[in-house]
Protein backbone atom coordinates (compact mmCIF):
# COMPACT_ATOMS: atom_id res chain seq x y z
CA UNK A 1 0.00 0.00 0.00
CA UNK A 2 2.91 2.63 0.49
CA UNK A 3 4.39 2.04 -2.85
CA UNK A 4 1.18 2.37 -4.30
CA UNK A 5 0.79 5.85 -2.45
CA UNK A 6 4.41 6.97 -3.49
CA UNK A 7 3.82 5.86 -7.20
CA UNK A 8 0.56 8.05 -7.11
CA UNK A 9 2.22 10.88 -5.59
CA UNK A 10 4.99 10.88 -7.88
CA UNK A 11 2.23 10.94 -10.76
CA UNK A 12 0.85 13.79 -9.58
CA UNK A 13 3.71 15.57 -9.15
CA UNK A 14 4.84 14.47 -13.02
CA UNK A 15 1.27 15.68 -13.90
CA UNK A 16 1.56 19.02 -11.92
CA UNK A 17 5.15 19.88 -13.12
CA UNK A 18 4.28 18.95 -16.79
CA UNK A 19 0.63 21.19 -16.14
CA UNK A 20 3.36 24.33 -15.02
CA UNK A 21 5.50 23.35 -18.19
CA UNK A 22 2.59 23.87 -20.32
CA UNK A 23 1.30 26.60 -18.76
CA UNK A 24 5.00 28.28 -18.88
CA UNK A 25 4.94 27.68 -22.63
CA UNK A 26 1.67 29.34 -23.35
CA UNK A 27 2.51 32.06 -21.51
CA UNK A 28 6.31 33.12 -23.25
CA UNK A 29 3.40 33.50 -26.40
CA UNK A 30 1.48 35.94 -24.70
CA UNK A 31 2.38 39.02 -23.32
CA UNK A 32 3.48 39.51 -19.98
CA UNK A 33 2.40 42.58 -18.03
CA UNK A 34 5.85 43.49 -17.17
CA UNK A 35 6.70 43.89 -21.06
CA UNK A 36 4.04 46.10 -21.64
CA UNK A 37 4.94 48.52 -18.27
CA UNK A 38 8.69 48.41 -19.44
CA UNK A 39 7.51 49.32 -23.24
CA UNK A 40 5.64 52.78 -22.51
CA UNK A 41 8.21 54.15 -20.22
CA UNK A 42 10.91 53.21 -22.97
CA UNK A 43 9.02 54.63 -26.28
CA UNK A 44 8.03 57.43 -23.98
CA UNK A 45 11.41 58.29 -22.89
CA UNK A 46 12.64 58.41 -26.49
CA UNK A 47 9.90 60.82 -28.21
CA UNK A 48 10.61 64.23 -27.85
CA UNK A 49 8.28 66.29 -26.25
CA UNK A 50 5.95 68.68 -28.06
CA UNK A 51 6.24 71.94 -27.66
CA UNK A 52 3.44 74.07 -26.34
CA UNK A 53 2.27 75.77 -29.07
CA UNK A 54 1.43 80.13 -27.93
CA UNK A 55 -1.19 82.48 -28.34
CA UNK A 56 -1.10 86.37 -29.83
CA UNK A 57 0.51 87.60 -26.85
CA UNK A 58 2.89 84.54 -25.52
CA UNK A 59 4.45 85.40 -29.06
CA UNK A 60 4.66 89.19 -28.83
CA UNK A 61 5.47 89.78 -25.06
CA UNK A 62 9.25 88.46 -26.28
CA UNK A 63 9.22 91.26 -29.35
CA UNK A 64 10.05 95.19 -28.61
CA UNK A 65 6.62 97.04 -27.75
CA UNK A 66 4.63 93.88 -27.42
CA UNK A 67 4.40 93.28 -31.04
CA UNK A 68 3.38 96.53 -32.47
CA UNK A 69 4.32 97.58 -35.25
CA UNK A 70 5.28 93.66 -36.42
CA UNK A 71 3.37 90.81 -38.79
CA UNK A 72 1.81 87.67 -37.04
CA UNK A 73 0.00 85.04 -38.17
CA UNK A 74 -1.76 81.69 -37.02
CA UNK A 75 0.63 78.87 -38.48
CA UNK A 76 -2.43 76.96 -40.65
CA UNK A 77 -2.67 80.50 -42.50
CA UNK A 78 -0.95 80.94 -45.62
CA UNK A 79 0.00 84.25 -46.67
CA UNK A 80 -2.13 86.32 -45.08
CA UNK A 81 -0.95 88.46 -41.60
CA UNK A 82 -1.81 90.67 -39.18
CA UNK A 83 0.42 93.95 -38.65
CA UNK A 84 -0.65 94.41 -34.82
CA UNK A 85 -1.25 98.32 -34.35
CA UNK A 86 -2.67 98.44 -31.08
CA UNK A 87 -2.75 95.51 -27.91
CA UNK A 88 -4.99 95.72 -24.59
CA UNK A 89 -3.69 93.49 -22.39
CA UNK A 90 -5.49 92.13 -19.16
CA UNK A 91 -3.82 91.89 -15.75
CA UNK A 92 -2.21 88.21 -16.20
CA UNK A 93 0.20 89.29 -19.54
CA UNK A 94 -1.18 86.40 -21.53
CA UNK A 95 -4.58 87.39 -22.46
CA UNK A 96 -6.44 90.66 -23.98
CA UNK A 97 -7.35 91.83 -27.16
CA UNK A 98 -5.94 93.27 -30.11
CA UNK A 99 -5.69 95.01 -33.05
CA UNK A 100 -4.24 95.19 -36.57
CA UNK A 101 -4.23 95.91 -40.39
CA UNK A 102 -4.61 92.25 -41.93
CA UNK A 103 -2.55 91.53 -45.25
CA UNK A 104 -2.69 89.04 -48.44
CA UNK A 105 0.44 88.32 -50.20
CA UNK A 106 2.27 90.76 -48.40
CA UNK A 107 -0.25 93.92 -49.32
CA UNK A 108 -2.64 95.57 -46.64
CA UNK A 109 -6.28 94.26 -47.26
CA UNK A 110 -7.61 96.98 -45.85
CA UNK A 111 -6.33 100.75 -44.50
CA UNK A 112 -8.57 100.66 -40.98
CA UNK A 113 -7.37 98.30 -38.62
CA UNK A 114 -9.68 96.16 -37.14
CA UNK A 115 -10.36 93.87 -34.09
CA UNK A 116 -8.09 90.50 -34.47
CA UNK A 117 -10.28 87.18 -33.66
CA UNK A 118 -8.79 83.95 -32.40
CA UNK A 119 -5.94 85.79 -30.48
CA UNK A 120 -6.36 83.32 -27.51
CA UNK A 121 -5.71 80.04 -29.78
CA UNK A 122 -2.80 78.41 -29.83
CA UNK A 123 -1.27 78.77 -32.73
CA UNK A 124 0.35 82.23 -33.62
CA UNK A 125 3.53 82.52 -34.92
CA UNK A 126 5.64 85.80 -35.51
CA UNK A 127 7.00 86.33 -39.20
CA UNK A 128 10.19 88.41 -39.48
CA UNK A 129 10.44 88.22 -43.05
CA UNK A 130 7.20 90.42 -43.61
CA UNK A 131 7.86 93.02 -41.30
CA UNK A 132 11.86 93.56 -42.69
CA UNK A 133 10.73 93.71 -46.34
CA UNK A 134 8.32 96.35 -45.72
CA UNK A 135 10.40 98.48 -43.43
CA UNK A 136 13.25 98.06 -46.15
CA UNK A 137 10.72 99.45 -48.96
CA UNK A 138 9.83 103.05 -46.55
CA UNK A 139 13.05 104.38 -45.66
CA UNK A 140 14.99 105.32 -48.72
CA UNK A 141 18.37 104.24 -49.35
CA UNK A 142 21.29 106.75 -49.50
CA UNK A 143 24.14 105.87 -50.92
CA UNK A 144 25.99 109.02 -49.33
CA UNK A 145 24.80 110.33 -45.95
CA UNK A 146 26.93 113.65 -46.54
CA UNK A 147 23.81 114.73 -49.25
CA UNK A 148 21.20 114.47 -46.91
CA UNK A 149 23.14 116.54 -43.78
CA UNK A 150 22.96 120.14 -44.17
CA UNK A 151 26.51 121.57 -44.74
CA UNK A 152 28.23 124.31 -42.48
CA UNK A 153 28.90 127.14 -44.03
CA UNK A 154 32.01 128.97 -42.34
Amino acid sequence: MATSLTNKTSVTNQTLSLFRLSFNFIKSFSTSPSATVASPTSSASKKPKQRKKKNLFEVAQFLPNWGIGYHMAKSHWKNVSYEITKINLYKDGRHGKAWGIAYKDGAPAAETPKKISGVHKRCWRYIPSLTNALSLESKPISSNSNETAPKAEV
